[in-house]
């Protein structure tokens, strides 16, 4: 009788050890099919693509590069042409020299030209050689030379030996493009104009307020944006950063005062520290672009040809 007893309690007891085999196995199943479920839901979301970035608008753009422009003159509350001149005739040729070299390079050589050709009449009357062997550290010395004598020329048989001060009649001057009648504008006369050079177009770009390439078309949406009176003191502060901050192949991100309203913040260094060793000119600790800079420029005059 207990025999029996004890055969039924063992075999009871088998039978409930499987059964509580069976119910782990099937929780553990579920667990992991549970796990499976929770880590494909984690992969699937993981894996969804982000949203885009809502499109700005035309109008919150233009509030943004008026913000820009406003901080660029606190930034820069100096900011001026980097091209030595003392009159229109000066600025006119400086200009066009300019093109294809730095203005440091300008300043230093139109010492020695102006100093051998001081008007139009004369600059026109010179012996195209010995023009070439003055302004050769400018480089394209020669096709320069040709611009020169006949821009001079034009000056003096066609405006008393003045320079004009209207847009369309200085574009018809030899080598002398928008680019360099807006900045004889707006230097010279303080006509408003927008000048459109390597700098400007490489920064409004990347800033998005155009995508365009062509100089008249970026000059067509950017006076769009700022009313008139703004044009020139703008064109200036927007070459001065993209000189000394926004550098073409390696922008210094991480010390640009402007970077929270910058859309391309990143492409340049962003780490502070390096990103500082990266400053040009008077930023960097450098003297800038003019041998005769003005009363408030907070840098050191630049050297002469020749001095280093």
């Amino acid at each position: 009788m207990k025999a029996a007893k004890a055969g039924t309690t063992a075999k009871a007891a088998t039978t409930a050890t499987k059964a509580k085999a069976a119910t782990n196995a099937k929780t553990g199943t579920e667990s992991k099919a549970a796990a499976t479920t929770a880590k494909g839901a984690t992969t699937a979301k993981a894996a969804a693509p982000r949203k885009a970035p809502k499109a700005e608008s035309h109008l919150a753009m233009v509030r943004r590069a008026r913000r820009i422009n406003r901080e660029l003159a606190e930034i820069y509350p100096y900011a001026h042409p980097e091209l030595d001149f003392r009159n229109p005739f000066e600025l006119l040729v400086a200009t066009v020299l300019s093109a294809q070299t730095t203005d440091l390079r300008v300043n230093q050589t139109t010492p020695a030209l102006f100093a051998a050709y001081p008007t139009p009449e004369d600059m026109a009357a010179a012996v195209p050689e010995e023009m070439e062997e003055i302004i050769r550290p400018t480089g394209f010395f020669r096709a320069k030379t040709k611009s020169l004598l006949g821009l001079s020329a034009a000056l003096r048989d066609e405006f008393g030996g003045e320079v004009p001060g209207r847009l369309e009649d200085l574009v018809k001057l030899p080598g002398v493009g928008r680019k360099t009648a807006n900045v004889v504008l707006g230097n010279a006369f303080g006509v408003p104009g927008i000048t459109v050079d390597t700098h400007f177009g490489r920064l409004v770009r990347r800033w998005k307020w155009t995508d365009e390439e062509d100089p008249v078309k970026v000059e067509a949406v950017v006076a769009g944006i700022f009313p008139k009176s703004e044009w020139t003191m703008l064109s200036h502060r927007v070459v001065f950063h993209g000189r000394r901050i926004c550098h073409a192949r390696k922008p210094a991100c991480g010390a640009c005062p402007i970077a929270p309203l910058c859309p391309s913040y990143g492409e340049g260094e962003t780490d502070p520290e390096k990103a500082r060793k990266l400053l040009k000119y008077e930023m960097g600790g450098h003297p800038g672009q003019r041998l005769s800079p003005p009363a408030d420029y907070p840098g050191k005059p630049a050297p002469a040809l020749g001095a280093g």
